[in-house]
């Protein structure tokens, strides 16, 4: 039903309800039966359980717990162990992550009205906000928050803060004539209020329209849930991983079974040796690694002002391509600030932003005392009079209480040497005239310490100039002629084109002997004198711009969307550079024509969304990613949540954000600073980087093991390791090191590269070739350290097989170093990560100890090694890294 088109008596015809009574008991019951309560129902939720079991449906995981199996029925009771503790370990941190994320609704619930006022049987009574029901008449004034969505029927002054839901940067003041026009959005509709917004101002009475889910907070919740949640880049790498990894596994293993079964072995010996080479091929590791080289990140993201929700989003960040930013209070303070001043023909400008009351007042570039001029003086004066608002303090912060608009006059005055309190002294008020939507203006009547009497108005500039006579140009009233009032309007054309909002500030002087309470309105507001205009803008955040433009030199696009007038999100995104020459401007009631396919066509050359809904927001994510873009959606409203979820990465404002948005998000701003987010990709790209760096730590190593198994098996060799010195080296050999490897500092340049392909794989760049070659040295390095000790000392495997173990840890620990750079060993500084230098030391002392300590020789099948052995063993596990180095420096030479 449109609603905003009907005229009163008809909402109550159609709702069947009294104005004057309201419902009945009888009639409320009835409706109940058939409505249900006001309140938002929740999608059926996962039990813990099956959350739980959920996390070990992954084929990789499943195939480590078969391995398991097999090796506790093969008597390998370590080797099960080792493994299922891995995997446990990693399906509980998956699991309590997923059981936190998921509170959007619950947040949603909070901000409906936990009471309101209804008239029920001709008596208006408290009750709890989801006993409502259509039909309903309801009554609020400033401070309650609106329980369901309502047609007003009575307005006085009215004012309801929608920013939430609408992105409408300040209060909509509401009226309850009927309004025309079928696909309005939300901040059109000024005879309706909705459940969940704040009223600033005044109070009214409304008819209840919706209630639960059938109300626009309901839909952007019914949104929430349907939203589908994308699988990040890293998810989808590992997952290719995995399935390569496995069968590279399963083919190795029925290969070295074959030909030993060929050459004689017998099979158990065979089937023992193919598991060990499957527990070699899959880095057992891998998962938790990833996973706490993530969880690092987090901790160094919270440092930098941001709270990562959902680990795999740290990654995410790192490949965006598009950033979806709302305007109010993402880009901008969400503070109104008057930034200029006219009157008479001449222009101010005021620095500051925000409600801090520090700024200097310049006439073109000069500095100026605004005492010294009188127009100036008065222009501020009468805005600080006629004005509701207080300046208070909240921790270190400047707040106002009170209207935005009436907010940023008194500071304003404040930022001149003027105070309200001393103002009052000075001036008596005896009367006022509240604004009024149908007026568009406020005013006072005062009397000064000599007894003169004057009105001063305040309200919309075409307004207050239609009821002025005369107009003051510097010292003097001039008869308001047709070139005065020309050159007036031509004042607000300008101020309006720089998206600024006028106030224009007038007085009347009246005579000392009427009466102020037999005097009316219209009396007041006619004849005035128009002092001037007061522009004010809800300023952008200083640090945006430059975090705009280096998130440009990155190859990442930003986007503004808002539900902001399309003059004043012009204004804004080209004062930050994100609106440039070419660039496309579309608008919301552009997008209702459009589907997904027509806007994927255009969305590529659109820097700025005006005007827009929901719904909106949900089609230009989705536009972006079906044109293949990895999505970051900013927003700090309730109505930012469903793109927000639906996003690649969402990101919320921490402090000026809803919870609804928050829970939604992967990603919360502590300090509500676009800055931030650049910060946060920054540490998304090298967190890329670091697991692409223990990826290829790891494989390389594994390589390396299993190349070791195959060429053994092949030449008919013994096993040069056993399966529990391959599970040693994987977790301890291989853990440490990848870890420490996730701790590395960015390189200078991870800023100036372009964004990665979202379809790019792990092995990209070049990284496939490097796993093969490091890890076929390294096999061969180990290999033939195996045959030298196999043949001193021929009637001693066991001793062989302990140099061949201490030669694959030693290639291995020599090649993490190599790791840290695309280029070569000797491209950075080894000492640049401690954390690894430590990693290192801690892998060897725990190698000596399983090869020394008599207690744990027989666990891994290991000898004492005498020292003369070591030079074989060092010289052949640095043999891989150092060739690959001098290959690397005779390129560079070329």
């Amino acid at each position: 039903m449109n609603y905003h088109e009907m005229r009163e008596e008809d909402i109550e015809q159609t709702l069947s309800t009294n104005y004057e009574q309201g419902l009945s008991l009888d009639e409320v019951k009835k409706r109940r039966n058939q409505f249900g309560f006001n309140q938002l129902e929740e999608a059926e939720k996962q039990s813990a359980i099956l959350l739980f079991f959920s996390q070990f449906k992954d084929f990789m995981v499943l195939v480590l717990l078969a391995a398991t199996l097999i090796s506790g029925i093969l008597g390998e009771y370590l080797d099960a162990i080792a493994i299922i503790a891995i995997v446990l370990v990693n399906g509980f941190l998956g699991f309590f992550q997923e059981r936190k994320a998921e509170k959007s609704l619950q947040a949603l619930k909070e901000l409906s009205a936990p009471q309101v006022t209804v008239l029920r049987d001709g008596q208006w009574v408290k009750i709890p906000s989801k006993e409502i029901v259509v039909g309903d008449i309801i009554r609020f004034a400033s401070g309650d928050r609106i329980g369901a969505d309502v047609r007003l029927i009575q307005s006085n002054n009215l004012e309801v803060e929608e920013s939430a839901l609408t992105g409408e940067s300040v209060p909509v003041a509401k009226k309850t004539n009927p309004l025309s026009g079928v696909s309005m959005s939300l901040g059109d509709l000024e005879n309706m209020a909705f459940m969940g917004t704040m009223v600033t101002r005044g109070n009214g009475i409304g008819a209840v329209t919706a209630i639960g889910m059938k109300t626009a907070m309901g839909q952007i919740a019914d949104m929430l849930q349907k939203a589908e949640v994308m699988i990040t880049p890293l998810q989808r790498r590992l997952e290719q991983l995995g399935k390569i990894l496995i069968t590279v596994a399963l083919v190795l293993t029925a290969l070295v079974v074959g030909v030993g079964v060929i050459q004689g072995h017998d099979i158990y010996t065979m089937f023992l040796a193919g598991v060990s080479l499957a527990v070699a091929a899959i880095p057992e590791g891998l998962p938790a690694i990833v996973t706490v080289a993530l969880s690092l990140g987090v901790q160094r993201m919270i440092k930098k002002k941001a709270i990562v929700r959902k680990l795999p989003a740290v990654e995410t960040l790192g490949c965006a391509s598009v950033i979806c930013s709302d305007k109010t209070g993402t880009l901008t303070q969400n503070k109104m600030t008057v930034t200029d001043l006219w009157s008479g023909g001449k222009t101010w400008t005021v620095s500051g932003t925000g409600y801090e009351p520090k700024g200097h007042f310049f006439y073109r570039e000069d500095k100026v005392l605004p005492n010294k001029d009188k127009a100036l003086q008065q222009l501020l004066t009468f805005g600080m009079l006629c004005n509701h608002a207080e300046l208070k303090t909240k921790g270190e912060e400047f707040v106002i209480d009170g209207d935005p608009t009436e907010g940023a006059l008194l500071v304003a005055g404040i930022k001149a040497g003027l105070h309200r309190e001393s103002l009052l002294q000075q001036f008596s008020i005896e009367k006022e005239f509240p604004f009024d939507s149908s007026r568009k203006m406020m005013s006072i009547i005062v009397s000064d310490q000599n007894g003169k009497r004057f009105a001063v108005t305040k309200g919309a500039p075409d307004v207050v100039l239609g009821r002025a006579t005369s107009v003051l140009w510097g010292d003097k009233l001039q008869h308001k002629s047709q070139e005065v009032h020309a050159n007036v309007e031509k004042a607000i054309g300008e101020l309006a084109s720089n998206a600024l909002r006028n106030i224009a500030i007038a007085y009347k002087p009246l005579d000392r002997s009427s009466s102020s309470h037999t005097m009316t309105e219209t009396e007041i507001e006619k004849d005035l004198v128009f002092i001037g205009l007061q522009g004010m803008i809800d300023p952008p955040r200083p640090e945006v711009k430059e975090a705009v433009r280096e998130c440009g030199s990155a190859g990442i696009k930003t986007v503004m969307i808002t539900g902001d007038h399309v003059i004043t999100a012009k204004a804004i995104a080209k004062q930050l550079g994100i609106l440039r020459t070419h660039d496309k401007v579309l608008q919301g009631h552009e997008l209702n024509n459009m589907d997904v396919e027509e806007l994927e066509e255009v969305v590529e050359n659109v820097s700025v969304f005006a005007r827009v809904s929901p719904a909106h927001k949900l089609k230009i994510v989705k536009a972006l990613q079906n044109r293949g873009h990895i999505v970051a959606m900013t927003g700090d409203g309730v109505n930012d949540a469903p793109a927000i979820k639906t996003a690649d990465i969402g990101v919320a404002m921490g402090v000026t954000g809803t919870d609804v948005a928050k829970e939604s998000s992967s990603l919360v701003l502590l300090d509500d600073n676009f800055a931030t987010i650049k910060a946060a990709i920054q540490e998304g790209r090298n967190i890329y980087e670091n697991i692409r760096k223990f990826i290829r730590y790891l494989l390389a190593s594994n390589v390396g093991e299993i190349l070791v198994m195959l060429f053994a098996m092949i030449l008919a060799l013994p096993l040069p390791l056993v399966p529990i010195q391959i599970l040693w080296v994987n977790l301890v050999t291989d853990g440490l090191p990848a870890m420490a490897l996730g701790l590395d500092k960015p390189e200078e340049d991870v800023m100036k590269r372009k964004p990665r392909h979202p379809k790019e794989g792990v092995f990209s760049r070049g990284l496939g070739w490097k796993v093969v070659s490091r890890g076929f040295l390294i096999g061969i390095a180990t290999l033939l350290a195996f045959i030298f000790a196999y043949k001193a000392h021929p009637n001693h495997l066991a001793y062989a097989q302990t140099v061949a173990f201490a030669t694959l840890v030693m290639a291995q620990l020599i090649h993490v170093f190599d790791c840290r750079s695309e280029k070569s060993v000797f491209a950075r500084n080894p000492f640049g990560n401690m954390y690894l230098v430590w990693a290192v030391l801690s892998s060897l002392v725990l190698m000596l100890l399983v090869i020394y300590l008599p207690s744990l020789q027989p666990i891994f099948h290991t000898v004492s090694i005498e020292w003369k052995d070591w030079l074989l063993i060092l010289g052949f596990s640095s043999v891989p890294t150092f060739l690959l180095a001098g290959s690397f420096f005779a390129r560079k030479k070329q």
